[in-house]
């Protein structure tokens, strides 16, 4: 069990981090898009949308520095965030809201659309996490060639 962590001791670190970002970013945004939507009455791709404008800017300095430990920043790193944050953030919304709405509809009442999109932006948010975490650890601060020859030197 012990050459097991030790293994995947890196990979495991990283999650733990990423979570604890991802629950700070999580309990904001999630703030933010509750009050866009419910309270100040925006859509919900405004709400959710202006919600992980502010939150990614928050999980780009925190990640990069906390969770992947990223020192030498090139200048494609925000453009590479950007992309993977824009990507994961359309593929998760879009999924979301009609896959919430189709299960609403198996059941046996009716919903109104405040709840729908309620539980949409819910079930988006666990989906984005998911994808978000894995384009960051692979696309975004990945550890190219560059990195470890420099590291081992």
């Amino acid at each position: 069990m012990k050459s097991l962590y030790l293994k995947y001791k890196d990979f495991i670190m990283e999650v733990i981090h990423f979570g604890m970002v991802g629950v700070i970013n999580t309990l904001m945004g999630w703030i933010i898009m509750a009050v866009l939507y419910n309270l100040i009455h925006m859509n919900y791709w405004l709400s959710s949308g202006i919600s992980y404008f502010i939150g990614s800017v928050f999980s780009y300095h925190a990640n990069g520095k906390v969770t992947f430990k990223v020192e030498n920043r090139d200048k494609w790193l925000p453009w590479r965030f950007a992309v993977n944050i824009i990507v994961c953030y359309l593929i998760a919304f879009s999924v979301a809201q009609p896959f919430v709405t189709y299960l609403l509809s198996l059941g046996e009442g009716t919903y109104s659309k405040a709840l729908t999109d309620n539980v949409a932006m819910l079930f988006g948010m666990c989906f984005f996490i998911v994808m978000n975490f894995f384009g960051q650890k692979l696309f975004v601060f990945r550890k190219g060639k560059k990195t470890e020859d420099s590291h081992r030197a």
